[in-house]
């Protein structure tokens, strides 16, 4: 990551390769309570994939886990984004949730940035 991440934040395993085995692989280590929500995304995908006659709905699948991929392999990095995923949705405050949330994107697009999305 960049100037979001601590220098501190070194991953704590390589970045997997944008490919669906290589991606669960990656989930099932760093993240594996979200293996079903993946397998949910991926049958989706397909089956949108199948009624649009489109690749894209597949591109977009392998981006979207390879970013989760690229902040969970940093654990201070998945923290930070679980713990502003939370005020976000938790905070009575608007002010605060709205830093929540803008901490959140910040920290998405970083992971985007870091590959090359």
């Amino acid at each position: 990551m960049t100037a979001e991440s601590l220098p501190h934040d070194a991953p704590i395993a390589p970045r997997p390769d944008r490919t669906p085995d290589a991606l669960r692989e990656a989930i099932a280590k760093l993240a594996p309570y979200r293996l079903a929500e993946m397998e949910w995304e991926k049958n989706e995908t397909l089956a949108m994939a199948v009624e649009q006659n489109s690749l894209a709905p597949v591109h977009m699948f392998l981006l979207r886990w390879a970013v989760v991929a690229e902040i969970e392999r940093r654990p201070e990095t998945a923290r930070r984004l679980h713990r502003a995923e939370q005020v976000a949705a938790e905070a009575e405050d608007p002010e605060l949730s709205r830093k929540a949330v803008r901490e959140a994107g910040d920290i998405v697009r970083a992971a985007h940035r870091e590959l090359g999305a």
